[in-house]
């Protein structure tokens, strides 16, 4: 289970620029009546292409739940680029927590598959029907600047393409666009398995 902890706050969307992609009329009284609007979708666009490529793109902290590691050398966190691991805690069965010494592990930082490794031992286990929680923070950076300028771009076309199918109840035109399938293409994470691209 991934939590997210802390949310984009409103004053990092790019609102004005957003208005600007959409040819929005300036000037008026009332400039500001829809930013609540653009704002959210802004945030339904950066949602879906985070869920798309499996990146963080603007900076927030989450955690993760996990019963068991599945390899106690290394185990692939489940998004990406991670910055810092802020905590690793063991669970014992009545969620009780007993924080892991920082120097027990380490975090291999990847744009698309970051790792946690243990030292020495290997990553520590979870008592007997306990689970792990590991709490970190994630993403390109804090600003909208810091985004790579494709998956920026690919946000502004998608909230584009909410905004002007605001109205649609079915697929079809509501699909994401071939567009932005195309910017995100080289940021979804490729596995080979036996010779097959998943």
């Amino acid at each position: 289970m991934l939590i997210e902890d802390t949310e984009v706050l409103a004053a990092v969307l790019p609102v004005e620029d957003f208005k600007a992609h959409l040819r929005l009329g300036r000037g008026f009284t009332g400039d500001t009546v829809q930013d609540a609007v653009l704002e959210s979708f802004l945030r339904a666009a950066l949602s879906a292409v985070e869920g798309r490529t499996g990146k963080v793109l603007l900076s927030r902290d989450f955690t993760w739940r996990i019963p068991e590691w599945h390899n106690r050398a290394g185990e692939e966190l489940p998004v990406g680029p991670v910055t810092e691991i802020l905590e690793l805690a063991l669970l014992d069965a009545d969620e009780v927590a007993t924080t892991v010494d920082p120097l027990r592990y380490r975090l291999h930082r990847d744009t698309h598959f970051p790792m946690i490794y243990g030292r020495s031992a290997g990553l520590p286990m979870p008592p007997s029907g306990g689970s792990i929680r590991v709490r970190f923070s994630g993403g390109f950076g804090p600003s909208w600047d810091d985004l790579p300028p494709d998956l920026a771009q690919a946000v502004m076309l998608l909230a584009a393409h909410f905004y002007e199918n605001r109205e649609a109840t079915g697929l079809g035109a509501g699909c994401m666009p071939f567009g932005v399938t195309s910017l995100l293409q080289r940021y979804r994470p490729m596995r080979l398995f036996r010779g097959a691209e998943l």
